[in-house]
């Protein structure tokens, strides 16, 4: 319980936030830095390893609301996250600079987005989430990933060729050789996470009740942006280093593993009941992971224009579930 006024709830959100950003970046420096001593590629990294870091927030968030029996900002957190993923943040990276995509990673990963997204649906079409489904989500990523490293291969994108442009995950590690105490970062950093996201559900939860608001749109709005912050702050990060490639597969990656993965976990933790407005939700990052998808494969870009429309789209989404 969060002691205090919506005030008080806010700046534990906010702090929570805070929480989880640091929380996740330090899980994050600490994972890259043993998947690189095994010799995987930046991209397969980008779509698993941070992938995967950068989604310990929701994670953490999904499956402590799952256990609080709050299922509606258990789903809204994953779907939310994705629509802001994809809308906003590659809406915005792009808006900084035009994304050139590599063709493994449109057309594979690309489609498998797209399969991730409707078998989500699929589980979600009875507004709720049984263990059985959650234990088949959960099996879908696994086989997803293990075909990822199987068939690891460096490939270097136009925007990665230039041996002046350092990549994502060099940028990330460079800083600090792999030592002994990555695992203490790992452990610290999970901790932090787990703490963060379990504070964050509870002042949500309660700013919702209290201002009137449904906890499906608390959940879709400012839990999901506040988790995504990790990945927004990866992709940043990538565009200035200019490893474009890579903030397209941190936030791929991210949502393959938000609506199998952590939707899997939740469920298997607690089965999910949901509210109606889950499928209308699911509809809409239905057609914006279309979009994005479609987008991609026609120009192997995605423009200032259409992450100009992108971005509004998220916009008008938080007008009308706000209002």
């Amino acid at each position: 319980m969060v002691q205090g006024g919506p005030v008080v709830q806010l700046g534990v959100i906010v702090l929570s936030i805070l929480g989880l950003w640091v929380g996740a970046r330090l899980l994050v420096d600490a994972v890259v830095r043993l998947a690189r001593r095994f010799g995987l590629s930046d991209l397969t990294i980008g779509l698993t390893i941070v992938a995967m870091g950068t989604s310990t927030p929701e994670l953490s968030v999904s499956v402590d609301a799952a256990l609080k029996g709050i299922g509606d900002i258990a789903v809204a957190n994953v779907l939310g996250s994705n629509i802001y993923n994809l809308a906003f943040i590659l809406g915005v990276v792009s808006l900084l600079r035009v994304i050139p995509i590599q063709k493994s990673l449109l057309h594979r990963d690309g489609l498998a987005l797209l399969a991730a997204t409707a078998v989500g649906g699929i589980a979600l079409a009875d507004l709720q989430v049984t263990r059985l489904e959650g234990v088949v989500l959960v099996g879908l990523f696994a086989g997803y990933t293990a075909y990822l490293l199987r068939t690891n291969r460096p490939e270097p994108s136009a925007a990665d060729d230039s041996a002046d442009t350092p990549s994502l995950t060099r940028a990330v590690t460079e800083q600090v050789s792999f030592r002994g105490r990555d695992v203490a970062l790992l452990v610290g950093g999970l901790a932090v996470v787990l703490v963060s996201g379990d504070f964050m559900v509870v002042a949500a939860s309660e700013l919702a009740r209290g201002a009137g608001i449904s906890e499906w749109v608390i959940g879709g709005t400012i839990v999901a942006a506040g988790t995504s912050t990790p990945e927004f702050a990866v992709s940043l990060v990538a565009i200035q280093r200019g490893s474009l490639g890579v903030s397209v597969g941190n936030v791929v990656g991210s949502n393959i593993y938000n609506v199998t993965g952590i939707l899997g976990v939740a469920a298997v933790v607690r089965p999910l009941a949901v509210s109606g407005v889950a499928l209308e939700t699911f509809a809409w990052l239905a057609v914006v992971s279309l979009l994005m998808v479609a987008a991609l494969w026609t120009g192997r870009v995605l423009s200032r224009l259409e992450g100009g429309l992108f971005t509004a789209s998220e916009i008008v989404r938080w007008v009308l579930g706000i209002r």
